[in-house]
């Protein structure tokens, strides 16, 4: 089965491809970038943009995004908001198949505790992919383990579907 996992954003959006059926996993991973200098209608566009290259160019079963629940900065909730509005309506176009998973039930899935450091969580999605590095930017790293979330608890996805 192959996975896009996504971590949402609105300045970077970290997305991670896998394939479960192959020894080595890891299909590809990285960022969506959009400038700060341009306006919102603009990043949102690129955003959408990128997704439809990442779903022609990989045909995805199942997309995995990481839910929003909890903000420091109150400044980027709204616009975080509205990127994860586009990205989930690019993925019902583009895939159908779309789960979302908390930060906790992520961490748990790939290091059995709900309230491990990122650092934890980083290194053990560099070990589960047989990867020699921490995938970089952290967002893509993020994007992998909600892929890898959701390969590894794919038996209970109807309580996750969006």
């Amino acid at each position: 089965m192959i996975i896009l996992g996504i971590d949402p954003g609105y300045a970077i959006v970290g997305y991670g491809v896998i394939d479960t059926e192959k020894k080595d996993m890891v299909v590809d991973y990285g960022a969506i970038t959009t400038p700060k200098e341009d306006s919102m209608p603009v990043r949102l566009q690129a955003i959408e943009q990128s997704l439809i290259y990442l779903f022609n160019k990989y045909k995805p079963e199942v997309v995995a995004i990481e839910e929003l629940f909890y903000f420091k900065n109150q400044k980027t909730v709204i616009p975080v908001a509205e990127a994860r509005g586009v990205i989930v309506l690019t993925c019902q176009k583009y895939c159908g198949n779309i789960y979302e998973y908390t930060p906790l039930q992520i961490k748990q899935a790939l290091t059995g505790q709900g309230r491990a450091e990122k650092a934890q969580v980083q290194y053990m999605v560099k070990a589960i992919l047989n990867l020699n590095s921490i995938p970089k930017p952290d967002d893509a790293a993020d994007a992998l383990a909600v892929a890898i979330c959701h390969s590894q608890t794919s038996s209970a996805l109807n309580l996750n579907k969006v």
